[in-house]
C-alpha cells in the first residue's frame, strides 16, 4: 500500500493541474465562439482594450466598431470581452454626462 501512494498522488497531480484546467478552456472557447456568433450591427461591446462600442460592420474574422460619432476602428473578433446590455435610457445611477452619482453631494 505504501508503494502505491506516491503513484495515486502524481496520478492526483496530473488530473488537477492538466486536464480540469483543459476543460475550463474548453468551457470558456465555446462561450466565446457562442458569443461572437450572436453579434449584429449595433450591439454594444466592450474590446479587451477597454473600448467600448457598438459593432458597425461584421467581416468573417474581423469586426468595426464605432466608438464616436465619426470614429470606425477595425478589430479581431477574438478582442471582443463581453456584449454589453441594451442600455433602455441609461444605467441606473447614472446622469446624462455619463457619471455615476454617488450619493455624494458637491458642496460641504
Amino acid at each position: 500500500m505504501e508503494q502505491l501512494l506516491p503513484i495515486l498522488l502524481i496520478v492526483l497531480a496530473f488530473v488537477l493541474l492538466f486536464i480540469l484546467p483543459a476543460r475550463q478552456r474548453k468551457k470558456i472557447a465555446e462561450r466565446q465562439s457562442t458569443m461572437q456568433q450572436t453579434l449584429r450591427i449595433g450591439t454594444p461591446i466592450v474590446l479587451t482594450c477597454g473600448l467600448y462600442g457598438t459593432v458597425a460592420a461584421l467581416q468573417e474574422t474581423t469586426l468595426d466598431v464605432q466608438a464616436g460619432p465619426d470614429t470606425v476602428l477595425r478589430f479581431a473578433r477574438a478582442a471582443i470581452l463581453e456584449v454589453q446590455a441594451e442600455a433602455a435610457g441609461g444605467a441606473a445611477g447614472s446622469t446624462q454626462t455619463g457619471r455615476v452619482d454617488l450619493g455624494k453631494s458637491d458642496g460641504l
